[in-house]
């Protein structure tokens, strides 16, 4: 039987001989090649098996029916075995069945939603949007596009603010956020930020981190009882309603904020402003929060959407992705990623956010749930919530038990002195999960799945009934004067879906207008678009997974304590390291806690004074800005004509910030695509500085099961989950970006106060103890179906894909970096200067007429300006990578024709690319056919021709006129 390691790699044995053999080597000499004498000598030749820290005691167990060591506990070491999706997902049955899926009640900004099947299988489920990469190219991103501005208009209408963003990672990252663009919009006020005390706890523990690595004092301040803010604040954060469940009005709080000069944030529940005045209309700068409850699934805390919207003023700082529309080269109304000028990856040191991703799938999962059920919809979910919450209250206070705030949304606090613990127990014991707030608190909080079951097994443990009656469900204990009467999501797109036909085939027209990894590969250098097997992602909605709460108690979440630590002992064989947390949310997080790690380390030692961190030219942008935002100075080193790190630059700043040196950020492979020779030595020289090396795991994918980071004298790295580990990029998010680390710095790693298994560190950076774990099966299924052994082939095959099609590519373009031997790691760079030089065709030509050829473009322009960088990755056979490097040296020959006049420098198919349907039914007046614009491959173009919605955006006028949500239907007239 084919295993799926088998499957998972595009090329099969003979064509992996067959490539190698074009390239002039063999399969097993390819990696001996591209890495360099020292590597290999630290991480082991390619030939002798994988050097990870493989469990052959697990494969001991599994081959006598022990299940491969999960059920006692030995398998958290790496099996050198894959096994079959059949076994892996029996093993992950297993281990779901360890958790107790009970109904979750406790609140603190987690509810117990309903995914609408129609959304969970055209959306959740559908590969159309979960392998599609962030929309970058706009013309093959329309769908997508389209999704994420009704999230935008979904969120600006709710919370009454004209610009919101197309989603933050969490409520607590997006609160931390708005801290620091409060700062920026107040400059120089002072450093104190005011928290509300009714803050949800997680908020409050997230903004103390990320406030102490920039200098920021956090005061909290009962809002709600008028307490006097402190002097000058820059910002003030009021939450609606409250984590104890109290809705009191902001707008006291909010003028407060202005007669001091500050910044006013409101953290509000997006289901509660269905009826409740919007933070817009009560005066409020920024909102934030979580869409959760929009549809999205528990998943033990996440990946949930966060979300971020602004006053007429801010859009140009509001941090991550901004949705906008724009024109395309017709006329016609189009969709793109809006001032992308402020994005870390351009903005480098100066960005105002280190955010490289955003919650995509999850933003537009939330969106549809908008679309499914429209305003009128959404407003009866929340008044039978709101109604459910008051009539339970009703009875408990009927039985004697007083609420601690007469007015409330969806969550009661009910005084029960000394008896709190029992309460919650009793509840336990009936299957809900109730907020033990303190010794005499209980918290309960209703959802949109909380059934009349749920309310009666409630009344039944504080030991009342439903005296109030199922008549009373719609009254609500909101406060009158705060009722909301203003229209929301008036815009067509919330009111033309209501069938589920017309929702199915809504969902459909949009996945069809984009280009996703199930039409073809997506060649994105640094990216790594590779295969999401379907088997990997079963387990992700099973309700054992999905139905969880993220601060349940130990007992009832084993499955998923037992998978996490399996996780983190496979991904710390993989790497190298001694601790791994999979707290952080997102690469940049990733990236920003493994620099907190250092300064953690450094502080501990008396050293605080070692904050400036070296980052070579050549790195990914989130390095600078995630250096920047965990308080440290950066100072950037060159790099030579090759591409690596330029030794002697590097001596010469370490030399001159000896005594300040806290860490250096490298790339391994490097950003340039190659195997750097030198990393030894610039591991060595930073530690003898007395520095840490933070090792960027963004190119992992190149490395696991031939070297590991902590062989290269790395310190700490982040890991990219949707990347290196097969989840789905998802049209930009969700990511997980596990920091690992030495012992020495495992101290300092995240931490949080609610974890179900406490660790010592700094606190947490993300909302959740274990951030995004609802996707965690994904990567646990991955490396188990294959292997140490089955990890290192993909890295080989990955590595050769890349060589060759170096080799072709090469043929018609310069390749602008090579290792020692002439081989580039698992992507190339293809350098368009000379070509632009020669003809005047741009990158952003050949990008676009890469869609007539049925193909995403690769990376454009990074890391090095005027060129793109290709990654094939390990999934992709020879027949596609046959196709892609045909349409390049067909593009490389439609330039010639170009240059040589043949075709006119402003009428030609790569100017005029990519080229619409519609284009063709207009009088044809261009010097090439119709054939030749769309079907330039000729028998070679894929059977299923993708069509582009639209033709080439006009991103400078969208940048100069700015609109962020739902343009009305004439738009498209």
């Amino acid at each position: 039987m084919t295993g799926f390691a088998d499957r998972h790699i595009g090329p099969a044995p003979d064509e992996r001989a067959a490539l190698a053999e074009a390239i002039g080597t063999r399969p097993g000499l390819v990696m001996d090649e591209a890495l360099p004498d020292a590597i290999r000598a630290a991480g082991g030749a390619a030939g002798d098996g994988a050097p990870m820290r493989a469990d052959a005691g697990a494969d001991a167990a599994e081959r006598a029916g022990g299940g491969g060591g999960a059920r006692d506990g030995r398998a958290r070491r790496l099996p050198r075995h894959g096994v079959s999706e059949a076994q892996a997902l029996a093993e992950l049955r297993a281990l779901a069945a360890e958790n107790t899926v009970l109904t979750p009640m406790i609140g603190l900004g987690y509810s117990d939603a309903v995914t609408p099947a129609v959304i969970q299988r055209n959306v959740f489920e559908n590969p159309s949007w979960y392998t599609a990469y962030t929309p970058y190219q706009p013309e093959i991103s329309q769908g997508r596009l389209e999704a994420l501005l009704n999230f935008q208009t979904v969120v600006s209408d709710l919370t009454g603010l004209p610009v919101a963003g197309a989603s933050m990672l969490d409520e607590a990252t997006a609160a931390a956020e708005a801290m620091l663009l409060a700062r920026r919009a107040v400059r120089g006020q002072s450093d104190v930020f005011v928290v509300d005390a009714d803050a949800l706890p997680q908020t409050k523990a997230v903004l103390r981190v990320r406030a102490a690595a920039v200098g920021i004092e956090i005061v909290e301040r009962d809002l709600a009882a008028g307490e006097t803010l402190p002097d000058a604040p820059f910002g003030v954060l009021v939450q609606y309603p409250g984590a104890s469940g109290r809705v009191s009005d902001p707008t006291p709080a909010i003028g407060a904020a202005h007669t001091a000069g500050a910044q006013a944030i409101v953290a509000a529940d997006i289901l509660a402003l269905a009826l409740l005045r919007s933070p817009g209309a009560c005066g409020a700068d920024i909102a934030v929060g979580s869409t959760q409850r929009f549809g999205v699934p528990l998943g033990f805390g996440g990946p949930h959407a966060g979300y971020m919207s602004v006053r007429q003023g801010l859009e140009r700082q509001l941090p991550g992705r901004l949705v906008g529309v724009s024109v395309d080269a017709d006329g016609r109304t189009a969709y793109r990623l809006a001032l992308q000028t402020r994005e870390q990856h351009i903005r480098r040191e100066r960005a105002t956010s280190n955010i490289c991703t955003a919650q995509v799938l999850l933003a537009v999962m939330a969106a549809m749930y908008a679309v499914h059920h429209g305003p009128d919809g959404l407003r009866a979910i929340a008044v039978s919530v709101a109604g459910r919450a008051h009539r339970m209250a009703q009875a408990l206070a009927a039985a004697g038990h007083a609420h601690v705030h007469a007015e409330f949304f969806d969550t009661v606090r009910v005084r029960v002195p000394g008896r709190a613990a029992d309460v919650v127990a009793n509840a336990r014991d009936r299957g809900v999960l109730l907020h033990l707030a303190d010794p005499d608190t209980v918290g309960i909080s209703v959802g949109e799945a909380t059934t009349d079951a749920d309310i009666e097994a409630v009344l039944a443990a504080f030991g009342a009934e439903d005296g109030a009656g199922r008549d009373t469900a719609g009254s609500t204990a909101l406060p009158p004067e705060l009722r909301r009467d203003d229209e929301i999501l008036a815009h067509p797109v919330f009111h033309e879906h209501r069938s589920e036909t017309a929702m199915m085939r809504y969902l459909k027209r949009l996945a069809d207008r984009d280009y996703a990894l199930d039409r073809g590969m997506i060649p994105l250098g640094s990216c790594t678009m590779k295969l999401n097997a379907a088997a990997t992602l079963q387990a992700s909605s099973w309700a054992e997974f999905a139905r969880i709460h993220p601060f349940a108690p130990v007992d009832s979440v084993a499955g998923h304590l037992e998978l996490i630590d399996q996780l983190e002992g496979w991904l710390a064989d993989i790497t190298g390291y001694d601790a791994v947390s999979l707290q952080p949310n997102a690469g940049s997080q990733g990236e920003m806690a493994g620099l907190l790690a250092i300064r953690g380390y450094h502080a501990s030692r008396g050293e605080s004074g070692r904050d400036v961190c070296l980052i070579p030219s050549s790195a990914h942008g989130t390095n600078a800005a995630s250096a920047v935002l965990a308080g440290m100075r950066v100072v950037v080193v060159a790099c030579d004509e090759r591409g690596d790190v330029d030794l002697a630059d590097l001596r010469a700043k370490i030399d001159e910030h000896a005594s300040g040196l806290g860490a250096l950020m490298i790339t391994y492979p490097s950003t340039h695509g190659v195997y750097e020779a030198g990393v030894l030595d610039i591991t060595e020289a930073v530690h003898d500085a007395g520095g840490q090396v933070y090792i960027d795991g963004a190119n992992l994918n190149a490395l696991v099961g031939r070297a590991t980071f902590g062989d290269l004298g790395g310190d700490v790295s982040h890991l990219n989950l949707h990347k290196t580990f097969a989840i789905p990029h998802g049209g930009g998010g969700p990511g997980v970006g596990p920091v690992a680390a030495k012992a020495h710095l495992a101290p300092f790693l995240p931490s949080h106060a609610s974890a179900q298994r406490p660790r010592d560190g700094i606190g947490p950076v993300a909302a959740a103890p274990y951030g995004s774990p609802g996707i965690l099966p994904i990567t646990w299924a991955y490396i188990r179906m294959l292997g140490a052994d089955g990890l290192a082939a993909a890295t080989d095959a990955a590595v050769l894909n890349a060589n060759y099609l170096a080799s072709r590519l090469g043929e018609a373009f310069p390749i602008l970096y090579r290792g020692e031997r002439g081989r580039v790691a698992h992507e190339c760079i293809v350098d368009l200067r000379p070509l632009r030089a020669e003809t005047g065709v741009t990158v952003d030509d050949v990008a676009k007429r890469l869609v007539d050829y049925g193909f995403h473009a690769p990376t454009m322009s990074f890391p090095v300006a005027g060129t793109l960088m290709v990654e094939p990755t390990e999934s992709e056979d020879r027949a596609e990578l046959d196709r892609f490097a045909d349409a390049m040296i067909a593009i490389r020959a439609e330039a010639a024709a170009v240059g040589a006049g043949e075709w006119p420098a402003d009428d030609n198919p790569l100017v005029n690319a990519p080229h619409t349907a519609e284009s063709l039914t207009r009088e044809w007046a261009h010097p090439y056919s119709r054939a030749q614009a769309v079907f330039p491959a000729g028998p070679a173009q894929p059977a299923a021709k993708y069509w582009p919605p639209v033709a080439r955006v006009d991103q400078a006028y969208g940048d100069r006129n700015l609109v962020c949500a739902c343009p009305p239907p004439e738009a498209f007239v």
